[in-house]
């Protein structure tokens, strides 16, 4: 499983974090083995098509928020649905970065996205003190993300507030390490989310 995980980004050319910590370590295959699985490092890749750039793109960005195709499919069509109206690369990444799997993990309170949705799966957290056990849960501005009591003995690192004085959010949302709760204070960006994706292959993609 983990090792498929690094196949993942070894395929497509770009470290996606998607084993959390081990991704930062020496020991990430993406530094040992910058080359697709199955391909020795000096050979040259093939040319990819137009169609093999876009089908590389969605798989970039897909796997980077840890969805399924299905899922990831209908934020991309939502988002086709409103250009025009709206900037839709950054409503799509505003879409996916709001969902509450993605708010854990840029806290700090998960090291993966993977670890995130299981996480809220898992019934350890709290939107203004309310369980949400839904991964897609949109948050917004004014929300209080925080993990629920005792959860931290039960498959949540005990380390995790002295873990969190060393992390930085993303700006828009603020982090309180010792209560272990964050809140929403904007909206975010697609600037700051930084996606690994070139959005309009993406859109080029479904919209064929």
């Amino acid at each position: 499983m983990n090792d498929s995980k690094c196949k993942i980004c070894r395929r497509l050319g770009v470290k996606l974090f998607l084993r959390g910590e081990r991704c930062l370590s020496p020991k990430c295959p993406m530094v040992r083995k910058p080359y697709p699985p199955g391909q020795k490092g000096k050979r040259r890749p093939r040319p990819l098509s137009e169609y093999g750039k876009e089908l590389k793109e969605k798989q970039k960005l897909r796997n980077w928020y840890n969805l399924k195709e299905g899922q990831f499919k209908n934020y991309v069509k939502a988002a086709l649905g409103k250009r025009g109206k709206e900037d839709a690369a950054a409503l799509l990444i505003k879409t996916l970065e709001r969902r509450l799997d993605n708010v854990v993990f840029r806290l700090g309170f998960a090291s993966s996205r993977a670890a995130a949705r299981q996480i809220v799966s898992h019934c350890h957290i709290l939107v203004n003190e309310k369980p949400i056990n839904i991964p897609s849960y949109l948050v917004k501005k004014g929300d209080k993300i925080q993990i629920k009591t005792g959860s931290a003995k039960k498959g949540i690192s005990r380390n995790l507030p002295s873990i969190l004085k060393k992390h930085t959010p993303p700006s828009w949302l603020s982090l309180e390490a010792e209560k272990l709760e964050g809140k929403v204070k904007n909206l975010p960006t697609i600037e700051e989310a930084a996606p690994p994706a070139e959005i309009s292959s993406i859109f080029e993609f479904y919209s064929k």
